[in-house]
C-alpha cells in the first residue's frame, strides 16, 4: 500500500503518570499495553496495533508528537526523501529504538512547529478476539472503550503553508476549509483513510495542540461517553454536538492535565477526485456547532 494509511498514535505530556494512567484506563477506557518509569502505552480495544497512545511524564501537558503508519519499507524511505527535498531534516530510528514496541521510524519537525513521525513496523498485539468465529467484542470493557484512534487537531501560524505541506509532501488530501474573509485558510481538514479528516488545522500558535479524537460507532456511544464524565467527575467541554464540518458528531473533555479530548462518530465517505467543501469565516459558528450556530472563542484555542 503506498503513503501514509493513517494516523497511528500520539504522545502526550501529563505531570502525573499513575493520575492520567488511570483516567485513560479507567474513565476513557483505552487497554494498557506496557507501562516503565516516565511513560505508559495505551490503545483502543480494536486496535491491533501495540499503542495508539503514549503518556509521558513532564511537567507540562500537551503534545510531543504524532505519528502515522507507513505499511511499507520502501514507502517509508520515499517518503522521507520527500520529506527532505522539502529542505527538512529527517532523523531515522531502527525497530525498538524509540521505544518497547516501536517500527522503523522517520521523524521531523513540520513547518507548523509539530514533531511528526513515519511508522512502519510497529508491534502487533492483536485485539483481544479469536481470528474465527469471534464475538462483537471481548468481555471487560469499562468506560467510554472506544475502538480505535480516529484524528488529530493542531494549531499553527500558517495554516495555508502547513495545508500544502501535508498536501504536496505528505500526500493528503483537502476535504474541507473554513476560509478567512481575506482568502486565507482558517481551518482546513485533511485525509489519507476517507474519512472526513484524519488530522485538521486551526490558526493558532505554531505547535499547537487542540485536542485528540478516538472513534466510537453512534451517537449512543456519545451519550455514554457523557454519562461517564458526569459519574467520575470529568469536565466537559463541548456536547454531545454535531459538527457541520466533517458532519460528524462528538464530545469533547479533559484529562487531569487539560489535554482536550474528543470521541467522535459520523461523517461521510471521501474519495481521492472528490471537491472539498469550503465553509465562510461568517459562517465559522456553523461549520464547528451546527446546532448552536456559535462558538466559544475559548474552545478554538489551547486549553489552559
Amino acid at each position: 500500500m503506498s503513503g501514509i494509511l493513517r494516523l497511528s498514535h500520539a504522545e502526550v505530556r501529563v505531570p502525573d503518570l499513575q493520575l492520567a494512567t488511570a483516567y485513560y484506563a479507567e474513565v476513557v477506557g483505552l487497554v494498557v499495553t506496557h507501562t516503565e518509569p516516565g511513560q505508559a502505552f495505551l490503545k483502543g480495544w480494536d486496535e491491533q496495533q501495540h499503542h495508539s497512545l503514549i503518556l509521558s511524564e513532564e511537567a507540562t501537558y500537551g503534545l510531543n508528537s504524532l505519528a502515522f503508519k507507513v505499511m511499507e519499507p520502501s514507502e517509508l524511505d520515499r517518503l522521507a526523501a520527500r520529506v527532505e527535498d522539502a529542505g527538512i531534516t529527517v532523523e531515522r530510528f531502527e525497530p525498538r529504538e524509540r521505544n518497547v514496541a516501536s517500527g522503523s521510524i522517520a521523524r521531523f519537525v513540520a513547518p507548523s512547529g509539530h514533531t511528526v513521525e513515519l511508522e512502519q513496523g510497529q508491534t502487533q498485539v492483536g485485539n483481544g478476539l479469536t481470528l474465527i468465529n469471534p464475538p462483537p467484542a471481548p468481555d471487560g470493557l469499562v468506560g467510554m472503550h472506544p475502538p480505535r484512534i480516529d484524528h488529530i487537531f493542531l494549531l499553527c501560524e500558517d495554516v495555508d503553508g502547513i495545508t500544502t505541506f501535508f498536501r504536496d509532501v505528505l500526500e493528503f488530501r483537502l476535504t474541507e476549509q473554513i476560509m478567512a474573509d481575506d482568502g486565507h485558510q482558517l481551518t482546513t481538514f485533511l485525509e489519507r483513510t476517507h474519512n472526513p479528516h484524519d488530522i485538521a488545522f486551526l490558526t493558532g500558535p505554531d505547535g499547537g495542540f487542540h485536542h485528540l479524537a478516538y472513534w466510537v460507532d453512534e451517537w449512543n456511544d456519545l451519550r455514554h461517553a457523557a454519562d461517564t464524565c458526569a459519574y467520575h467527575g470529568v469536565e466537559i467541554d463541548a456536547g454531545p454536538t454535531r459538527h457541520g464540518a466533517t458532519r460528524g458528531c462528538g464530545l469533547y473533555f479533559f484529562d487531569p492535565a487539560g489535554n482536550r479530548n474528543e470521541v467522535y462518530t459520523g461523517g461521510y465517505w471521501f474519495d481521492p477526485d472528490d471537491e472539498p467543501t469550503t465553509w465562510t469565516e461568517a459562517e465559522m459558528g456553523r461549520a464547528v456547532f451546527t446546532y448552536r450556530g456559535q462558538v466559544d472563542p475559548a474552545f478554538m484555542s489551547v486549553h489552559s
